[in-house]
This record gives structure tokens, sequence and C-alpha cells, in this order.
């Protein structure tokens, strides 16, 4: 029932929290849909992708075009630029105010990870999945990290993705605002310090 709390408030917080932030980046948000548009005018500016949500209910999640769509797909140099700095995520404040994310819980994943959770580790349906957490922080260069495995998808699936699932259940198991409020100020060390 507390955690059932925690949820609402943070929902709502969030939606405000979100709403005022794409308010007063307007500007800056124009500026880079331009600067897409303009290097790829063929492509979208706007990239969704279908992610596991609360309890399990599908929803898309919006970013910044980084990648060109055709093959081989490969990431643009703008692209480069959006992810170093992760400008890319800031259309995911569109899923926050509409309800599908929180600023802080469990990362969204693709079909087939999340959604086959099973006993304990199911608790994390429980919550609104997150901008960010602990386990995205750990893994902030993960795409790098699995470049260097000889089976990238056997490292994901063994290595990487139980060890997020154990980070995200202790998260669940002592979440607080105090906690989110620690999270979003480590995030905003790594985006901007390291």
């Amino acid at each position: 029932m507390k955690n059932e709390k925690v949820n609402i408030i943070r929902l709502i917080i969030g939606k405000a929290a979100a709403f005022l932030i794409l308010l007063l980046l307007s500007p800056f948000l124009i500026l880079v849909s331009i600067i897409i548009f303009s290097s790829s005018p063929k492509e979208n500016i706007i990239f969704s992708q279908i992610r596991v949500g609360r309890n399990g209910a599908l929803f898309k999640v919006y970013k910044f075009r980084t990648m060109t769509s055709y093959e081989p797909k490969e990431v643009t140099r703008i692209g480069r630029f959006l992810r170093k700095w992760k400008i890319d995520e800031i259309p995911m404040l569109i899923n926050v105010l509409k309800g599908e994310m929180v600023w802080v819980g469990p990362r969204p994943d693709i079909p087939g990870y999340a959604d086959k959770l099973e006993g304990e580790n199911r608790k994390i349906l429980s919550q609104y999945p997150g901008l960010t957490c602990e386990a995205t922080l750990k893994y902030r260069n993960e795409e790098q990290l699995l470049e260097k495995q000889s089976d990238p998808l056997w490292y994901n699936d063994n290595v990487i993705w139980p060890d997020k699932v154990k980070i995200n259940l202790e998260f669940i198991n002592k979440q607080s605002f105090k906690e989110d409020i620690k999270i979003i100020a480590k995030t905003v060390y790594v985006i901007f310090f390291k």
C-alpha cells in the first residue's frame, strides 16, 4: 500500500515537472528538431519503439532519432552528440506526461525481457518504468561494453540483464523520494561531469 501511494505521488509530481521542463526547453527542442531534419530530411525526427510498462502494458517510447533508418543502421553524426548528452531522451518526457513513465524507476525494456520475468522478479513490473535508475547509470556505456564481447546477445542475456534485474529489485525494496532525488542528482552528475 505504501509503495502504491509513493507511485501515485511520483506520477503526479513527475507529470508536473515534465510539463514545465518541456515548456522551458521548447525553443531548444525545436532547434534540435530542425538540426535533425536538416541533416536527413527524408527521415523521421522522432523515433518510437514499443516498450514494456507497468503491469506488462505495452506503450510507445519517444526519442529523438539518432540512427539512420536504412540498412546498415548506424548512428548519425548529430546522433552521437545527442546520445552523449542524453538529449535524444528528452522526448521521453512526453511518456512521463502521458503517465506511462516516471522520473526514477526501472528502465522500460523491449518485449522479450521484462515481460518474461518470473517469481519475485515480477515485482519490477509493479513499478512505472523510469527515465533513470541505478541500473541505467551502471550500464550507461552498455553499447560499448557489448561491442567488446564475442557474443553480445549471450553477454546481455546472461550477465547484464540479470544484474539489472537485481539492481532494480534492490531499488524497489528501498524506494523513497529521498532515493529518487539521489538518483536524479547522480544522473545529472554522470551526464555533465563524467
